[in-house]
């Protein structure tokens, strides 16, 4: 999870400045975590305690206030009404990275990534979003080559990836919806040679560039066997202790 974490981090800056190119300095001095970490840490954190779901993430999502939380989230995440509110936004796929990490089999990632999501996203796009996410992750950390993953996700969740990088980058915008995030980060991956120019294609797409390059970080992580130790040594000093401690327990676990 800490590939998703860092993507999370490197694209921070370009979320509201979006670029199209992979040209960009990997680590920007105003880079930082955002909701994206928060709330993948959160799931992490039940994972390794065995709490519900929704309980870790208003936890911890309540720490960080200001972590860049959606409108409607965020009025979620300060009530205390836990019921879901029908979102299809790529919220639902940004944090289930633990989820492909963690579990061993398919059925129970699939299940894992359906909890995760539908505290909040509910809807059948947010629910596949999170799926397809988590299962990718799990097909990369076990073994199976791009072209599987590829035919598995297009198969189970009807996701375009025939698509390039260099197709999606000219006319691509911000989109916050699963549907217009996962495929398109999904493809950064598949398009990808190592773990860092899979970073580099999500967010030179130009559009919701922390949360794509955090899709994409999970998947590369796994699929690549890790993150540069310069990568991770960076994550470390950038995360707070408390979201630190948790995902260094994660990694040392899965």
């Amino acid at each position: 999870m800490i590939g998703a974490i860092a993507g999370d981090i490197i694209g921070s800056v370009y979320e509201h400045s979006p670029i199209k190119t992979k040209k960009f300095t990997l680590f920007d001095p105003q880079c930082y975590f955002t909701d994206d970490t928060v709330l993948t840490v959160a799931v992490a954190d039940a994972i390794l305690t065995g709490s519900p779901y929704v309980d870790s993430i208003r936890t911890i999502g309540r720490r960080y206030p200001g972590a860049g939380y959606g409108g409607t989230f965020y009025h979620w995440l300060l009530s205390e009404d836990s019921g879901p509110y029908n979102s299809w936004g790529n919220g639902s796929a940004m944090r289930v990275s633990p989820v492909g990490f963690a579990f061993s089999t398919e059925d129970e990632v699939l299940q894992n990534a359906r909890m995760t999501a539908e505290i909040t996203h509910n809807h059948p796009e947010g629910i596949k979003g999170a799926q397809a996410t988590a299962l990718a992750i799990f097909l990369a950390r076990t073994g199976h080559g791009k072209e599987l993953i590829r035919d598995r996700i297009r198969e189970m969740f009807g996701y375009d990836l025939s698509r390039s990088v260099d197709d999606i980058r000219p006319s691509y915008s911000f989109d916050v919806s699963c549907q217009g995030t996962v495929p398109e980060a999904i493809i950064a991956f598949l398009d990808s040679n190592s773990y860092e120019d899979a970073i580099r294609n999500a967010i030179s797409l130009g559009g919701d560039s922390d949360t794509l390059a955090c899709i994409t970080g999970g998947i590369a992580e796994a699929f690549y066997g890790g993150v540069p130790d310069e990568i991770k040594a960076r994550v470390e000093e950038i995360l707070t202790p408390d979201l630190w401690e948790v995902t260094k327990a994660f990694c040392e676990k899965y």
